[in-house]
């Protein structure tokens, strides 16, 4: 195995905490988010984090250590969009010292590094790459409006048949939204309800 090579990466923050969405809802893990976003979600609630020069570029192998000073079990790489930096090295140490190694992208650029989860949520904004697709481990479709059903069920055709599918509101219209979500799984109980529990325990 050739040696992994150090690097640096435009860190926005770091911390230990519980995921909040998903398959691994209420574990520990520990929260690397990355600058950088080319997406543009107009409803994204970290807009601080799409310049990365505005971030402290910080060597992968001190990112790696604020993880295994943690004790966390699991490292969630997230942005802005983390794709659009090599994460090879990063994901390497990581696991080199035992960690799983989880990524939340929108799918919008090149794969990079060797992931144990891939949650894949995908943006009308900028649609994702087949390559990314066919990785995900979980498919996140945020719902804003009642036209993300039928954007939601085009990537539930595409992604691998193990792939979980999860609808989660968007924060801000949940209370219009849940309502709609519950009666779409209903009809269609390949879905599971994504809920925000790091916002309800006010977490990070």
């Amino acid at each position: 195995m050739p040696e992994i090579t150090s690097s640096s990466l435009p860190l926005m923050e770091h911390f230990y905490t519980l995921q909040g969405e998903g398959r691994y809802s209420g574990q520990a893990s520990y929260f690397i988010r990355l600058g950088g976003c080319d997406v543009g979600c107009t409803w994204c609630d970290v807009k601080e984090s799409w310049d990365a020069s505005k971030h402290p570029t910080v060597n992968t192998k001190d990112i790696v250590n604020f993880v295994r000073v943690s004790g966390s079990p699991i490292a969630v790489v997230t942005g802005g969009e983390p794709l659009m930096h090599d994460l090879s090295a990063l994901t390497g140490e990581l696991k080199s010292i035992g960690v799983r190694t989880h990524i939340e992208t929108s799918g919008a650029h090149p794969l990079s590094g060797s992931w144990d989860w891939l949650c894949l949520s995908p943006k009308k904004f900028k649609a994702p790459l087949d390559e990314v697709v066919k990785k995900a481990n979980e498919l996140k479709v945020v719902v804003y409006n009642k036209s993300d059903f039928e954007w939601a069920e085009k990537f539930a055709a595409l992604v691998p048949p193990d792939c979980l599918l999860y609808l989660q509101p968007e924060w801000s219209k949940a209370s219009v939204m849940n309502p709609l979500i519950v009666s779409y799984i209903k009809d269609n109980p390949k879905w599971i309800f994504s809920i925000q529990s790091h916002k309800f325990l006010d977490i990070p």
